[in-house]
């Protein structure tokens, strides 16, 4: 076999070929020349042998045939760095028992296959092609670039059992995961933004839910950037302190007509007036369970009006996105009732930042 097809079929250069073996597949016997003997630290050629190891290595298969590379490897002591290691392989990642081709071509067939897929038809174990998927991940998107990233969202994933998370920050312009850190606290990101700062991006506005941690975070490092509230979170916290109301009032209902009304309507008090099933007798129950209960007719219609707000950024004249902000800080200061009342600070936030949600929304359009 020619040096040239080791090369171009293989990705092995720089070493001569000895002989090919035909047992448990082919197996190609090769020696390392005399250039490659050098300190892999420092690269100085005045180095003293120190013996030589067998390696084998798995490489690309010839049909349905396993193909291996076996050399060889010596190892040297530098008289330069003092260090004695073996030479770089070339062809192979330090510690890994397969080669820089093999790995490609694992690559490219997870493109198409499972990771458990692609392992049977090498006949390698799992852990090898995840190893393979891993490296290739954390050398291509390890450390994203922030160059020209704008607008960022911030949030927390639950991971594995118990009380486990991680932050992830996220690129919302294009989706990228730019970074992510153990737990939830304001220093998870304490090494985001020392990035942010070597990279001079200018950041306009973070997206994120109501965390006290990620708003005293972004205002600490990016005082400049707008705060936005996304929609699902704002509505979260009104449908959640209307549920409590209803709650609260059908643990006082006293005649046996009002706790009627009120069991079993939790979920129409949470439902859009559009999809409330006419066939199952819905809007009739839900209208005879808002007359029979002012303070839940009032924390339904506002938290209805509410919701209306985001109908602003779509298109609405300037008029009504103003009568929408005054809409949000009347929920905001419903501070009379109850269980509506605790949520008064937050839906203040949320007044605020939703306004520079449909702001860049409409600007963006």
């Amino acid at each position: 076999m020619s040096t040239s097809l080791l090369y171009h079929a293989f990705g092995v250069r720089d070493y001569r070929y000895s002989r090919t073996d035909y047992v448990g597949g082919m197996v190609f016997h090769v020696e390392p020349k005399e250039k490659l003997i050098c300190c892999a630290s420092c690269g100085s050629e005045d180095v003293i042998r120190r013996g030589a190891k067998e390696r084998w290595f798995r490489s690309v298969p010839i049909g349905h045939r396993l193909t291996r590379i076996v050399s060889k490897i010596p190892r040297v002591e530098c008289r330069s760095c003092q260090t004695v290691r073996q030479i770089k392989i070339g062809f192979a990642e330090p510690l890994r028992t397969y080669t820089r081709s093999f790995a490609r071509y694992a690559l490219e067939l997870t493109r198409h296959m499972t990771i458990k897929g692609v392992a049977q038809h090498l006949d390698v174990t799992w852990d090898v092609i995840k190893d393979i998927k891993k490296r290739y991940l954390q050398r291509h998107f390890s450390r994203p670039s922030l160059k020209g990233v704008t607008h960022l969202a911030i949030d927390e994933i639950s991971i594995g059992e118990g009380p486990k998370y991680i932050t992830v920050v996220l690129d919302l312009e294009s989706g990228a995961i730019l970074f992510v850190g153990e737990g939830k606290s304001a220093d998870t990101l304490l090494p985001f933004w020392r990035r942010v700062r070597r990279s001079k991006a200018q950041i306009e506005a973070v997206a994120m839910d109501m965390s006290a941690a990620y708003i005293s975070a972004v205002e600490a490092h990016l005082p400049e950037a707008d705060i936005v509230f996304d929609h699902f979170h704002v509505i979260k916290l009104m449908n959640e302190k209307l549920t409590a109301l209803r709650r609260d009032l059908f643990r006082e209902a006293i005649e046996g007509l009002q706790k009627n009304v009120l069991k079993g309507i939790r979920w129409l008090l949470l439902k859009n007036p559009e999809n409330l099933d006419g066939d199952k007798d819905e809007p009739r129950r839900l209208e005879e369970a808002l007359q029979l209960n002012a303070p839940l007719a009032t924390a339904y219609y506002l938290k209805e009006e509410l919701r209306q707000f985001w109908k602003g950024a779509t298109g609405a004249p300037r008029g009504h996105v103003a009568s929408a902000h005054d809409v949000s800080l009347r929920v905001s200061r419903y501070g009379y009732n109850r269980s509506v009342s605790c949520s008064t600070r937050n839906l203040m936030k949320s007044s605020q930042a939703s306004l520079k949600w449909m702001q860049r929304s409409a600007s963006i359009a």
